[in-house]
């Protein structure tokens, strides 16, 4: 969908070249991984994406900062479930702990949402491989921006 504009500057204070086709859809960045939501709703969120040589570091593995996006998206894509359309928010702190390489095939990431105050989120995204092994935890709080008066 947006393969024509990945090269584009962004500039702040114009316009973005993209815009979304929903409230719940992969942006330019997502797309560019390959990553596909599953399902959202009701604060939960799946998504997957495959394993790919754009995907891979120097010796073959899976790049920890594709796990790492993938885990941030999925527990984005549950937030947006419980929040109206349009509301903003930013990830605010991560972490990712893994368990296991990831040496082929694919991921696919599970990840919950709970709001912990009016503009306060945590999210947990478990990461497997396509046969079911845990490779990485990831942990995130988000916040909804004050606005601005």
């Amino acid at each position: 969908m947006y393969e024509a504009i990945y090269d584009r500057p962004v500039t702040a204070g114009e316009a973005l070249p993209f815009a979304l086709p929903g409230w719940i859809a992969c942006a330019p960045f997502e797309e560019y991984l390959e990553m596909t939501i599953e399902e959202a709703g009701a604060g939960r969120a799946v998504l997957t994406m495959p394993f790919r040589v754009k995907h891979a570091q120097g010796k073959g593995l899976m790049h920890g900062g594709a796990v790492t996006s993938l885990g941030d998206t999925a527990v984005a894509m549950a937030i947006k479930s419980l929040l109206p359309v349009d509301t903003n928010f930013v990830t605010t702190e991560l972490s990712l702990k893994f368990h296991a390489a990831v040496v082929g095939g694919g991921l696919k990431a599970v990840a919950t949402a709970e709001q912990l105050d009016e503009r306060s989120f945590k999210g947990v995204a478990e990461l497997f491989d396509l046969q079911g092994v845990k490779v990485a935890t990831f942990t995130a709080l988000f916040k909804i921006p004050r606005s601005k008066a």
